[in-house]
């Protein structure tokens, strides 16, 4: 075992702890008060953007319950590195952010806009706070994006006392709660995943559990990571993803952030054996298994005895499992998997498709119900 694998989970675990989140909140807010500096959000708004569009429209609602100062700093577009595949992601954006204000009932419609001139010195300040992207809004060293993450400010701001409510607190979009019902819909769910990705890593369970409340069948769509299909993936991106997964993972009970970065060889040998667990009947298992190990326990799966603990957790035979590992015949699989994503308008995990409906992203799963339910409404 190397020295990196050893202390990799351990440091890992430190940085996404929520003992050290309280502990910058409570430095920052020192600090401030110490230099009776306001409570000030800053909005990265980048206007051709959607996501950014739908947050610059509620930003005024926002303002009116909180006593804080916002500041707006228009941004241009994020860079290639941030934003792989730029035509797609605004095809998509403006789908899913219509989607977005239909669900949340905001009336609010995209506008075209090209990018900004001039943009040069709000770029840099959202550079140097850490991030790579508009639509988000920054306070205290934390970000929030759109209307997704606009909950958690408010709740930041609330313990805060900056609330102008006076009642009990109700956060403007409230992440639903899912599944929501049951039946039997007959729906097959394809769930596109990695066992590189955080986000695949928190949505698991709750995935199988809305397959399972619906009667869905749940197959599995695995493909390789960005960085091992050659997508870059900015450091400030890794780092904002693995640190909002940690936070959404402490809202829904996940276990999360003792993390044995499973890129590589650790991803290969998982999907080696995939295959051959889906034949056993383990599938979800399996999955389920090495995405705890990896994201929540530490465990390094490039290893014969991490592999094997994550085998012996999904209930299989390591005598069975241990022959098949390095074989390359999911390769074909995965990218097959990958160009069907592709095809459906995503590029990314976790993607889920029921038909030819398709929905990006863990905190999507409301969405993926909606999709069910009009499965098992249609006639048969």
């Amino acid at each position: 075992m190397s020295i990196k694998s050893m202390i990799g989970p351990w440091v890992a675990s430190r940085l996404l702890s929520e003992d050290r989140l309280l502990f910058e909140r409570r430095r920052f807010e020192a600090k401030r008060a110490k230099m009776n500096a306001p409570h000030l959000v800053e909005f990265f708004h980048d206007p051709a953007d959607p996501y950014s569009q739908l947050l610059q429209h509620v930003l005024p609602e926002f303002q009116a319950r909180y006593n804080v100062l916002i500041k707006t700093h228009t941004v241009g577009a994020p860079d290639d590195g941030a934003a792989p595949e730029r035509e797609k992601l605004q095809a998509y954006a403006k789908m899913d952010t219509a989607r977005l204000s239909k669900h949340w009932s905001v009336d609010w419609t995209y506008q075209n806009t090209a990018n900004p001139a001039g943009t040069q010195q709000a770029d840099h300040r959202l550079r140097k706070l850490g991030h790579y992207q508009g639509g988000m809004l920054y306070y205290g060293g934390e970000w929030y994006w759109g209307l997704d993450r606009l909950h958690y400010l408010e709740s930041r701001l609330e313990e805060l006392g900056l609330g102008n409510s006076g009642g009990e607190f109700q956060p403007l979009f409230a992440p639903r709660r899912v599944p929501s019902g049951t039946g039997e819909s007959g729906a097959v769910i394809h769930w596109y995943l990695s066992f590189r990705s955080p986000y695949t890593a928190i949505a698991a369970t709750r995935i199988k559990a809305l397959a399972d409340a619906y009667g869905a069948e749940l197959r599995f769509r695995f493909v390789l990571p960005m960085v091992m299909r050659n997508l870059p993936v900015p450091k400030a991106k890794r780092r904002y993803i693995v640190m909002d997964a940690a936070r959404e993972a402490r809202r829904l009970g996940v276990p999360f952030g003792r993390v044995s970065d499973p890129v590589g060889s650790p991803v290969e040998r998982g999907y080696s054996l995939l295959p051959w667990a889906i034949d056993q009947g383990r599938g979800f298992e399996f999955v389920d298994a090495f995405l705890t190990g990896v994201w929540s326990q530490g465990v390094n799966a490039g290893s014969d005895s991490g592999l094997r603990k994550i085998i012996e957790m999904a209930g299989l035979n390591w005598d069975a499992a241990r022959p098949l590992i390095g074989n390359e015949d999911w390769r074909n699989t995965a990218e097959q998997n990958r160009a069907e994503m592709m095809e459906h308008g995503v590029w990314g995990v976790p993607s889920f498709r029921v038909d030819d409906e398709t929905v990006w992203g863990q905190d999507r799963l409301w969405a993926v119900e909606d999709m069910v339910k009009r499965k098992a409404a249609a006639p048969k």
